[in-house]
Formats: C-alpha cells, structure tokens, sequence
C-alpha cells in the first residue's frame, strides 16, 4: 500500500464513528456498539444498513488477495450492478473505508431501509467516481481533502508520537488492526475489504435476513483465529432513533439518545485536547508544594524513594 499521505489512526468507536459522518454531512445515521454476537441484538436496533467488524490482520486468517476468498465467492461484476466498493490505496483510512462502503451504498433506500442522506459533499465523491474502477475510487478516496480532513479531526493528540506511522505488517509482534464492511445491497450479503480484489459475495440477504445471515458468517470468520484471540470490535450503522422518537412522542427513548450525544460529544473534546502540558504544570505545583512544606529536602526524598517503589511494585504485579 501506498504511503499513508497524512492520514491519522482514529479510535474504533461510535461516538467517533457517528461524529465523523455527520461532519461530511451525513443525516439520521448512527453507529452502535455490539457487545454480544447474537442476530437478536441487531434486530433490536430497528433499521441496520450494515456492520463494521474490526480484527487483528493476520494474512492467513484475513486470505489477502487470494484467487478464491476464505469464505463466499468474489463477485467481480458487481460494481457493475451499483455496489460502491473502493480498493484501499493508503494504511490508516480502512475505518472510514469501511464506513463509507456502508453509507455510500444506502443513499437510494428500499422498501425496508430508508434511503441515507448523503449530504453534498458525499453525493458529490460518489457522483464523481461513479463507473471507475475500484483502484481509482481508492485513489480518489485518498486524495479527497475533505474526507481526510474529517477523518484527521478525531485523531487522538499527542506530541510523542506520529500518529500516520505504523508498524510493517511484516515486523515481528506488531499488531495490525483492519475494518471490513458487511451489507445488503441488491439482494446480496457483501464483505467489502479494500485489501480484497473484489466484493465478497455470501449469498443472497435481504434486509430482514441481514442479522442472522452476517453472524453466521462472522461467528465462522472468528472461528479462523486460535480460541485466546479476542481482539474484536462490532459496530451496527443504524438510523438515528430521535426523529422517529420524536414523532411518535417516546420521551423515554429521546431522552436516553439525547444523553448518550452528549456523552460522545464529551468524549470526542477530550480525544482532540493534548493535557500534557496541564500535566506538566499540575506535577511541577505539586513538587512546589512539597518543596515549600519541607525546607530540608528529607520529606520530599521520602515521598520520591515511596513513588518509586510504588511504581516498582506496579511493574512486577504487571509482569
């Protein structure tokens, strides 16, 4: 893969996940957290346009790029039939790739899934790479200024380290983490990986059977990875629970979404904050402080020799 052009490592999360759509002005759409593998759990979210399922990237659990995949069958054809699926051209954008596969194949709707309001800049990408081929929609992808820049917004501070920079796939006892999409479009359960050559086919799904169809197929792909591997994230792109709430009068249930913004609303202020300079400055008041009560030194070489034996401790009981 390329390299990766000034794209930032983002959080696998909801708050993030939503907040990033709707900054590129997708409308009534929303990302929820899976914590159990189970087809009732997703029936439960109402309308689910499809998942997001992140792993740890092995080659021989992932079959990168193989002549036939591990599980379905390659379906060369269709992006012919108005599937959206990019190749991914660059390392730290898969999370939003996989977002985007998801989003950019609903914006039409069906009897049972309402159309996603894409918004300009959305419609205006799709439009655009409408009939390239899947190496050029990465590529335009890549290169969007503006889905970067959203995608760049929710990238965690900090002054250590680069936050574009990743280990090789190939260096020992790195650990490298990849999205893949699930959805039914046109009557078919697609697996969109942007490392795969082609959408992977798993039979046909429609939006009622979606939920029992992809945990069968995501219960056999954990099944590829040795039974102490638990390193799994599953997230439902579902519509947006407030405005229906708000038609039909759920108090209850408005209240509790409306709560649950404002939680990721926090949370993301946070992720964008850099504190290590608040922290220099607490730690320097506290050393201050003691300095002042004890004129001799010997109380605060005690409180320093007592840190570090504590810290001490911690490691061993870590390792």
């Amino acid at each position: 893969m390329a390299d990766a052009g000034g794209w930032s490592t983002i959080e696998s999360d909801e708050g993030v996940f939503t907040s990033l759509i709707e900054t590129l002005g997708v409308q009534d759409v929303q990302f929820e957290e899976l914590i159990s593998l189970d087809a009732d759990t997703i029936r439960s979210l109402g309308s689910v346009y499809g998942v997001i399922f992140l792993f740890k990237w092995t080659r021989e659990a992932a079959g990168a790029r193989t002549t036939t995949p591990l599980d379905g069958t390659y379906d060369a054809s269709s992006t012919d039939n108005n599937v959206f699926f990019a190749a991914q051209t660059i390392q730290n954008a898969c999370g939003t790739q996989a977002i985007l596969s998801v989003i950019l194949n609903h914006d039409n709707g069906t009897t049972s899934l309402p159309a996603i309001a894409l918004g300009t800049e959305l419609q205006s990408f799709k439009d655009f790479t409408t009939g390239f081929p899947s190496e050029l929609r990465g590529e335009a992808l890549s290169n969007s200024e503006a889905i970067r820049t959203a995608h760049n917004s929710f990238a965690r501070a900090s002054p250590f380290a680069d936050e574009t920079a990743r280990p090789a796939d190939d260096e020992p006892g790195a650990d490298v983490y990849h999205f893949v999409a699930y959805t039914p479009v046109n009557g078919v359960l697609y697996e969109l990986d942007g490392l795969q050559p082609h959408p992977i086919s798993h039979g046909p799904c429609d939006p009622a059977a979606f939920p029992d169809v992809v945990i069968d197929v995501l219960r056999r792909r954990i099944a590829r990875y040795p039974p102490e591997e638990t390193h799994f994230n599953l997230m439902a792109v579902v519509r947006d629970p407030r405005p229906r709430a708000r038609e039909i009068g759920d108090a209850e249930t408005l209240e509790r979404e409306e709560r649950k913004r404002a939680a990721w609303q926090w949370e993301n202020t946070l992720r964008r904050w850099n504190f290590v300079g608040f922290i220099g400055e607490m730690i320097k008041g506290v050393v201050a402080s003691k300095e002042k009560q004890d004129a001799s030194g010997a109380a605060y070489s005690q409180w320093v020799d007592a840190a570090k034996k504590e810290t001490r401790k911690k490691l061993e009981m870590r390792r």
